[in-house]
């Protein structure tokens, strides 16, 4: 998939891979994709919430091994 930035969030516990998106979701514009790669297994039900409350839209999200990969397009 297609990403216009890419945070390295591997090795952070909640809630720090939501809050680094967060702020890397502030610095784009509307449309782009944030793509997201953490080690934290809470991160799928976290990202999902953070989706529902925040309007952006979470496009996909994959496990590789220990490694889960989320795509977030913002509002």
């Amino acid at each position: 998939m297609n990403f216009d930035k890419e945070l390295d969030a591997r090795g952070l516990n909640c809630p720090l891979p939501i809050l680094r998106a967060k702020k890397s979701l502030v610095d784009m514009s509307a449309g782009q994709v944030l793509k997201i790669v953490t080690t934290d297994p809470g991160a799928v039900k976290d990202f999902q919430a953070f989706s529902r409350q925040t309007g952006n839209d979470l496009l996909s999200s994959a496990q590789a091994g220990a490694e889960f990969m989320f795509f977030v397009k913002k509002k």
